[in-house]
Formats: structure tokens, sequence, C-alpha cells
């Protein structure tokens, strides 16, 4: 049996391939998906997480929609990098699965109480639901085996200046789970912009032959415009595998153990990671960080595991 894991998730193009690495490796052992809004709406990306799994033939895996809104302010989508539907492109119309009658804190609660061993909760969205269950739960900390989210940056933002996208969104909801004294590892914009969709990456899961390869190369390819439109890039960086990627082998990536914090109050920062690389407030450090990434071991980990689907 592998390693037991919650994908919260918020789908989302490149929640979609960490919905196939964490469903697609022998070495994960996918308890349960939860969903948030993030991305788009939460009916959005709670109907994305069944439509993937779906097309991955992936059954007994529960999924529970969670938070429609972050703990405070409005909820902003990415309309403009993932579109209308939050999984813009290829053809996802599959018959799907139901959504447990439960909300996704309630979800996570019983399978990680439920678990014989300590459970990583990966977190690909906004923190929201996994605040939520920390905050209303403080029984599970030590079932807890790590936590380790997409998000923040020890450079610049996607989304402010200094703000990456899942921070943002909710910050308060970031600044509780880094408060809450479990280990936990922070995968953000400065390693998940190495890790771009080349043209001869998306070549790869299209020459798979088979439908869930050609739906990932039109995903990695409608996402690829929107990142040129918006940014400029001229590959897409598929950011949320490379958190999957860290729990499967975490030799994969490089971290650094700091401070870091979240800014709640900053009139143009607020969101923005304040990751202490040379610890100069001489805080605890309270995050691994990750600062590199092997691309090649990761690629051949993602088409891997889509093509065992």
């Amino acid at each position: 049996m592998g390693h037991p894991v919650i994908l919260d998730c918020d789908p989302g193009h490149d929640d979609a391939l960490a919905l196939l690495l964490a469903a697609g490796d022998p070495r994960l052992r996918l308890l349960g998906v939860t969903t948030v809004a993030g991305n788009q709406t939460l009916d959005s990306t709670t109907a994305n997480a069944l439509r993937i799994l779906a097309l991955a033939g992936v059954t007994g895996v529960p999924v529970a929609a969670g938070c429609d809104r972050p703990l405070v302010g409005e909820l902003e989508v990415a309309a403009d990098i993932h579109g209308t539907s939050g999984l813009d492109g290829p053809d996802l119309d599959v018959p799907v699965g139901p959504v447990e009658d439960v909300h996704a804190v309630d979800l996570m609660l019983r399978l990680i109480t439920a678990s014989p061993e300590p459970v990583t909760v990966i977190a690909t969205g906004p923190l929201t639901n996994v605040a939520l269950l920390l905050r209303t739960h403080p029984s599970v900390l030590p079932l807890i085996r790590r936590i380790v989210f997409m998000g923040g940056s020890t450079d610049r933002g996607n989304t402010t200046p200094y703000g990456e996208f899942n921070i943002v969104t909710d910050p308060e909801a970031a600044d509780i789970v880094l408060r809450s004294g479990l280990p936990i590892t922070m995968i953000g914009l400065n390693v998940t912009h190495q890790a771009r969709a080349t043209p001869e990456v998306i070549a790869a899961f299209r020459d798979m032959g088979t439908r869930l390869g050609s739906v990932c190369a039109e995903l990695m390819t409608f996402f690829a415009g929107t990142y040129l439109r918006v940014f400029g890039f001229p590959d897409p960086p598929v950011h949320d595998p490379v958190a999957v990627a860290a729990v499967i082998d975490p030799a994969l990536l490089t971290t650094v153990t700091v401070p870091v914090v979240i800014e709640l109050a900053g009139a143009h920062t607020r969101g923005a990671t304040v990751v202490d690389l040379h610890n100069r407030t001489g805080s605890e450090p309270n995050v691994d960080v990750a600062v590199g990434v092997d691309l090649g071991g990761f690629w051949r980990l993602l088409i891997g595991a889509v093509s065992a689907l």
C-alpha cells in the first residue's frame, strides 16, 4: 500500500495533472479528493475533479466539495488563465461519479482519523479547507504527517507583484496553516516556473495514443495559449504536480528550512509569502521551502503515472 494522501484542489489545468499523478503513482494511496473555490467557482472545480477522475478510470476515491469563498473577502477566479469552466480546451464530456454528501472538511476529518498511519495533505489550491480543518478540529494535528502546498514564492508573484494566486486568494487561511506547528513543505513559483510543458512534453502526452494522453496534451496546449498571452511565457509552467511529486519522491526537490510568514496587511503586498532565506529576522524556521527541482525526474514521474492510468 502506498503512502496515504488527501488532495485538496481547485482544478484548474495544472491541478488536473496533479490529480492524475496522485491517482496514477503506486507509491501514493489517494484516500480522497476535496475541492475548494479558487481557479473557478466551487461548482466548477468540483465538476472538474470528477471529470478528471472519470476520464482516468479512477473509482473508489471519495470527492467532497468544500469552501466556496475565502475566509475573508470575495472570491476572484482565474478565468483569464483557466477559462470559464476552469478546464477549457479538451472535450471532457464523460459520465462522472457522485459527490459525497458531506463538506470537504468533514471528509478530511473522517479519512485522517480512520487512517492507520499519519496522512499527508497535499493542497494545490487556496488553503481555505485546510485552515478550516486545523482550526475547527485541532485533534487531527497529530494525525497529519505533513502539509505540502503549492503556493507562494521566494521571488515575485503572479497575481500581484509579490503575491502568488493560491495565497492571495486566501491569505488568512495560509497564515493559519503556516502557524499550525505542523511539518510543512512549500512549493512556490520559484520552482514551479521551471517545470514548463514544452512542445516535446506535450508531444509525449499525445504520443501515448490514449484519450487521457490526448486530454492532457489539449489541456497543456490551451494552458500554453493563456500563459503566452497573459505572462509572455513561451511554455506553460505546470505548478501543482510538483507538489505531488515532492511527496512521491522528496529527492526530486531541493529544500531549505526557513521562517516563512504571510503578509496580511500590506497595501501592495497582501498575500505575499515572506521567505526569510538568510534568517534576517531570527525567527524559528517553520517551513521546508523548495528551491530546486530535478526536471528530468519530475517529467518521467508525471508522464509515467498518466501512462499507467
